[in-house]
């Protein structure tokens, strides 16, 4: 059916150009040509798998092989783009029954909004900001996004174009990146923009995202009435995006961001690094890497070339579109481009990390958690890489929430280590760098990871291998080697986790990673206060990986058991004072 349909289409182009025009002219052979080329696309742009995955998620529909906003969401589109002189949006209010008309034409149940989150964005724009930047965001930023808005469709047909020939054949395009499919988006910075606009216009649907891991994408939770009516930090989250809305609709940056989803492996490979247990960590004779130890600072700030670890949670972006300023969704708003991969990057499993390269940093701001505020404008310096991505490398991983005496358990030091070690770890580089003293070396001499004696080794499976063999081919950073890792209090804080132990496992992941340093933002936090004088007495006592790590499981050992109740500062340096 679809060969004669096909068939039958081609017939009747052609017999179109051959009624209407002069075959002979070089005009009606372009336009031939033209006429092909188009359905051709048009076809594939059908069979996309990528696309596909990601298209009831989004707000356009297809039609004819194309995306199109329904015809009514254009129209209001287009009245918004002229100005507040024919649409008469010129306040939180009208823009709220705009908001409300362009959900009803796309079949959006209003009850999929977060409860008085339309009196939220009347409350902000008509009450929390001066009248001249209320005026301003209406007369000049509102309609620029309603006209990036009309342009997505053919910005998104334009991007699945590409995405396949930019990367040398790495298939790069927009998609649902699910659990255990490691892969890499490569996104345009309009395009990121334009998908930014669907969620402050609340566009997206939101139906069956949490089935699929995913996290709500729309603002209407950040606009909730009651958080902005008695919240700061929730205001000054705001202030960050719409600072982002006016610095791309008076300039749009001509960009790229990449999003990779990194897998460790969990089954046993020959030639690659997989999921290491514990007597691997053990075995390991990789010296540890230098370490620079930072009391005051931010990881976002940091002068060199870095890994920045993002403090994430096992959904990528955390609480950024509700109410919360920790790290990562002050990260996340003061580079909002980063709120992008929330959209296609469902939840992270044991053995898997985030890493984004390329967002743009828009936004200074003060303070951290209740005392976050957006403090002006932000202008980003980092130099462009060959993909014409900044060079600003974020990493997600996401520790273990509330872990208690449980985090003193073997397995759950293991979990630590290997989450943090699958985001540090770049498996291209060890076939193409031969220096580095990974996978795991191990005492035995064997330069390949050594699974656990006790331990029969599993079959190789095909979802390791094309784990493994697919990092290899889109590995698009040769710059890896020079590149170390700035990091902080990860898993502490609100999370729970034990900050002198969080540090030591970071350090082991940074060596055996193979990446040159370890920069550590402390944040002040008391803890750590002798963090230099205990690195430099590990550094004195030219300890390894491996014998850092046993004696880590020591102590753990003795506090689970009571033994001790030192911290492991304390009880290391009396462990290697006797």
């Amino acid at each position: 059916m679809g060969f004669f349909f096909f068939s039958a289409t081609i017939v009747n182009g052609l017999s179109h150009i051959v009624a209407t025009s002069n075959v002979h002219s070089f005009n009606h052979l372009q336009t031939f040509v033209s006429y092909f080329s188009n359905l051709f696309q048009a076809v594939r742009m059908e069979k996309r798998a990528d696309l596909r995955s990601i298209l009831q998620y989004l707000p356009l529909v297809a039609q004819s092989s194309s995306l199109v906003w329904p015809p009514s969401v254009e129209e209001e589109l287009q009245t918004m783009s002229r100005g507040p002189s024919d649409s008469k949006v010129n306040s939180g209010d009208a823009l709220t029954l705009h908001i409300r008309n362009m959900r009803k034409s796309l079949s959006l149940n209003a009850n999929d909004l977060t409860p008085y989150a339309l009196q939220g964005y009347a409350l902000f724009f008509d009450k929390k900001i001066s009248r001249e930047e209320s005026a301003n965001f209406f007369g000049a930023v509102v309609p620029a996004l309603c006209g990036l808005l009309l342009q997505l469709p053919s910005m998104l047909e334009k991007h699945y174009q590409k995405a396949d020939h930019v990367l040398d054949g790495i298939a790069s395009g927009l998609r649902l990146l699910g659990p255990q499919e490691a892969g890499i988006v490569l996104l345009s910075q309009d395009l990121i923009a334009a998908l930014l606009a669907c969620s402050f216009f609340c566009l997206f649907p939101e139906v069956d995202r949490r089935l699929k891991n995913l996290q709500g994408i729309n603002f209407d939770a950040l606009f909730s009435f009651p958080y902005m009516r008695q919240c700061t930090k929730q205001e000054n989250k705001i202030k960050c995006l719409i600072h982002y809305f006016r610095r791309i609709c008076r300039c749009m940056p001509t960009g790229f961001v990449s999003f990779e989803r990194k897998i460790l492996p969990l089954e046993y490979h020959p030639h690659f690094v997989s999921y290491p247990e514990a007597d691997s960590w053990a075995n390991s004779v990789t010296p540890l890497c230098s370490i620079e130890v930072h009391t005051s600072g931010a990881i976002e700030d940091q002068p060199g070339e870095a890994l920045e670890v993002d403090f994430a949670d096992e959904y990528f972006g955390g609480l950024t579109l509700s109410y919360d300023t920790l790290q990562e969704e002050i990260r996340f708003v003061i580079n909002p481009e980063l709120i992008a991969g929330m959209i296609f990057l469902p939840r992270m499993d044991a053995n898997e990390a985030i890493e984004i390269v390329g967002v743009e940093r828009f936004s200074c701001y003060t303070g951290y958690g209740p005392s976050f505020q957006y403090a002006g404008d932000y202008t980003d310096k980092k130099d462009l890489d060959t993909f014409k991505r900044r060079k600003t490398r974020v990493i997600a991983i996401d520790a273990m929430p509330g872990p208690g005496m449980g985090q003193y358990k073997l397995d759950a030091l293991v979990r630590e280590v290997n989450k943090a070690f699958s985001g540090y770890i770049h498996q291209c580089k060890y076939k193409i760098d031969g220096s580095l003293k990974i996978p795991l070396k191990t005492d035995t001499n064997n330069t390949q990871l050594e699974a656990s004696s006790s331990r029969q080794v599993p079959r190789t499976s095909d979802s390791a291998n094309q784990v493994v063999e697919s990092s290899q081919r889109w590995c698009i950073d040769h710059e890896e080697k020079k590149i170390g890792v700035a990091t902080g209090n990860w898993g502490c804080g609100v999370f729970g986790g034990d900050p002198e132990l969080k540090v030591m496992l970071q350090w082991l992941a940074i060596s055996q990673s193979g990446r040159p340093f370890m920069s550590y933002y402390t944040f002040g936090l008391q803890a750590l206060q002798n963090l230099n004088q205990v690195t430099e007495r590990i550094t004195l006592e030219e300890m390894t990986v491996g014998d850092l790590w046993k004696k880590l499981v020591e102590y753990s050992s003795e506090r689970l058991s009571r033994k001790t109740w030192l911290g492991f500062f304390s009880w290391l340096i009396t462990s290697l004072s006797t």
